[in-house]
């Protein structure tokens, strides 16, 4: 079997030695060296967590398979917290309209589906952007990297939760989802990503309909509320007019103030 076709489920059945060999082969194969090999637990389970260190960054083992991607609202229910603070944001005309927080969370997250993904390596860091958004496929590649697809990020990201973030269902409503400080936000995901930290982020993938992790800090500075404050940094969520916005002849000269996260293609 190749590296590329490791299921997570596979993965997650793997004892420690054999993880372990697949991680050193892994690193192999890109002319990397392995920084970490440990374990956490997630969905009940014992997780793998392996870094790669190759010419200067750290990529995570992200496995793929056929995995389950995007959010259902109807098989969630909002905190009462949520309904309140959304209510709040309808009565100042945001909500888009929509004065169910469910419908509205259909509108701007992307549906449940499944897709079938490669295992990669995936940058445990977003990086800002060298060059304009249309150029950045020909930079990445002068490296042997690409950008994620959009299907890659939010897989990466969710790591098979299908919670509304990556952490749970529920966000902090009295705390920032930007800056500094400590809370879920700020703590490496189930595969060691650094990746939905921040609302003023805005991480692209190869699909130039969405942004990922953030929206810049639109919502935020736009007083949308505290919950549509944190949604930028759900796991499905798209941003359309972020993305608007960023591939836009707006957003042309602003390359450096969105990111991408490269990734390693295994074979």
């Amino acid at each position: 079997m190749s590296l590329a076709d490791l299921t997570l489920d596979r993965w997650r059945s793997l004892d420690p030695g054999a993880a372990g060999r697949l991680a050193h082969e892994a690193a192999a194969q890109v002319g990397g060296r392995v920084v970490l090999l440990d374990a956490v637990e997630h969905l009940g389970r014992p997780l793998h967590r392996v870094r790669i260190e190759r010419e200067g960054r750290e990529f995570a083992l992200v496995p793929g398979g056929t995995v389950r991607l995007g959010f259902d609202p109807d098989a969630w229910e909002p905190t009462p917290a949520q309904t309140a603070d959304y209510a709040a944001s309808v009565d100042e005309g945001y909500g888009y309209g929509h004065e169910d927080l469910k419908s509205y969370l259909a509108d701007v997250l992307s549906p449940p589906r499944t897709a079938t993904l490669a295992t990669v390596l995936m940058a445990v860091e977003d990086e800002a952007l060298t060059e304009a958004a249309a150029d950045m496929p020909a930079a990445l590649a002068a490296h042997g990297l690409r950008m994620p697809g959009a299907d890659e990020w939010e897989h990466a990201c969710g790591a098979g939760a299908g919670t509304l973030f990556r952490w749970g269902n529920e966000c902090p409503l009295d705390e920032p989802p930007y800056g500094g400080g400590s809370g879920r936000r700020h703590e490496p995901n189930a595969f060691g990503l650094h990746i939905a930290y921040d609302s003023y982020g805005t991480e692209l993938s190869a699909d130039p309909t969405r942004v990922h992790g953030g929206d810049g800090g639109e919502a935020v500075c736009g007083g949308y509320g505290d919950l549509l404050g944190w949604l930028p940094l759900a796991t499905a969520n798209r941003n359309p007019s972020a993305a608007e916005f960023t591939y836009g002849p707006d957003g042309e000269g602003m390359y450096e103030e969105f990111s991408t996260r490269p990734v390693l293609s295994l074979r």
